[in-house]
């Protein structure tokens, strides 16, 4: 009987077009049969989504294939009562990438890619659900610190369901099932909300090896009633609720100023080459002045990043590029180059690129030792601090679990 009904649900589901999927699994999910059903019905309300909203289209591109990639992507609630979680997201970026950088993955280091969107702001198009990508997975990390710093509040209607399902369908996910891929969702309305049944968004999400990980901004009981828990269970991920307002200035340590000192340092073995270059030197300088304005803490917390190997600069900062070997100093047009290395010669440029190299190789050797005085400073106050949850503790709480279980493992 069984056999005879899996082919009507697939004809049912082709027929009405449907596009929603009840949360209750078919009985016997166990089935290869079943399982095939269930993946197939996903598709298809996918695709009846992707006929109503452009946002929702799969876009056909390459994607990578990575064991070593861990790719984040953050979705956050830029209606108009979250301000704190915006400040939040601003001020413990660089404490995430710190966590990060100590992941290795079979004795190498890791690739970062972090993707950004904002959902439930009414400066939006209704027509994107009120949903932007603010930035597709990067690894300049400068670029997307500036992104974090362009979001401003506004009230609007919260969706949960159409971001999730936008992210998944738009953004070069890894294709390798030993990677670590995983979403961070942040809002504070029904995780219910809108056209788009976030069942359907998480279940998809979960079958192409994607961790959904859910944070209600406010109690963590009237988060779990207004289906934030359930999404996460949907998803393969985590459930938390957190203090959106509460404070992310960081914890201040006596090794903060020096950091701050070593950052300047390492600033000036930058080479910027290239059309990129002016524009990234500029950015990254900016970028340093707004982690200065949240704190002393936030601006140690960059200074430890920059000194990371998760820091990309290959494609604007000619040391990087050398040494990644993307490009060679022979190569390069005098235009390419800033004023004042024009007049060198391709001896005289090569001698001065590894002078700056080893430069920043001093300089973050000081960073790392500093850095280590300064967490075993951080861990034990953190213990006088402990309960207290926001954005960035609770995604370091979880990236530790979900990312052994994928074999990474931490220094």
């Amino acid at each position: 009987m069984k056999k005879q009904l899996l082919p009507l649900l697939v004809a049912v589901c082709a027929a009405t077009g449907t596009t929603s999927l009840e949360a209750k699994t078919i009985a016997g999910s166990d089935n290869a049969e079943v399982r095939g059903v269930q993946a197939l019905s996903l598709r298809k309300a996918m695709e009846g989504y992707a006929r109503q909203y452009d946002n929702l289209r799969l876009v056909e591109q390459k994607c990578p294939r990575d064991y070593r990639l861990v790719q984040l992507c953050l979705l956050l609630d830029t209606s108009n009562s979250m301000d704190g979680l915006i400040n939040q997201a601003k001020s413990q970026l660089w404490q995430i990438v710190n966590e990060l950088s100590r992941m290795h993955k079979r004795g190498e280091n890791i690739r970062l890619e972090v993707a950004l969107y904002e959902y439930g702001n009414n400066n939006l198009p209704a027509t994107s659900g009120y949903i932007r990508q603010v930035t597709p997975f990067t690894e300049n990390l400068d670029l997307l610190s500036e992104a974090l710093f362009s979001l401003d509040t506004n009230g609007g209607s919260e969706y949960c369901g159409h971001v999730i399902g936008s992210s998944l369908n738009q953004l070069q996910w890894n294709s390798s099932r030993e990677g670590l891929k995983m979403i961070f969702i942040a809002g504070n309305e029904p995780f219910n909300q809108g056209s788009i049944d976030y069942d359907v968004a998480c279940r998809w999400a979960a079958g192409k090896d994607i961790v959904v990980n859910t944070i209600y901004c406010g109690d963590y009981r009237e988060g779990i009633g207004s289906f934030w828990q359930r999404g996460a269970v949907l998803g393969g991920g985590s459930y938390f609720a957190i203090d959106s307002d509460r404070d992310a200035g960081g914890i201040p340590t006596p090794y903060d100023h020096d950091l701050v000192l070593l950052n300047s340092r390492i600033n000036s073995t930058y080479v910027p080459y290239g059309k990129a270059g002016k524009e990234s030197i500029a950015r990254q300088s900016q970028q340093d002045a707004n982690a200065a304005k949240l704190s002393a803490p936030v601006s140690a917390a960059r200074s430890v990043s920059k000194g990371s190997s998760l820091y990309k600069a290959s494609e604007w900062d000619l040391v990087d590029a050398v040494e990644e070997k993307k490009i060679t100093t022979g190569q390069l047009k005098k235009e390419e180059l800033p004023e004042e290395l024009r007049k060198m010669n391709t001896g005289q440029l090569n001698g001065y690129v590894q002078q700056k190299k080893r430069e920043r190789e001093e300089v973050k050797a000081q960073i790392t030792e500093l850095s280590r005085k300064r967490d075993a400073y951080i861990l034990q106050k953190q213990k006088q601090n402990a309960g207290e949850q926001s954005l960035g503790s609770v995604i370091l709480k979880n990236l530790r679990a979900q990312a052994e279980a994928k074999n990474f493992r931490f220094k």
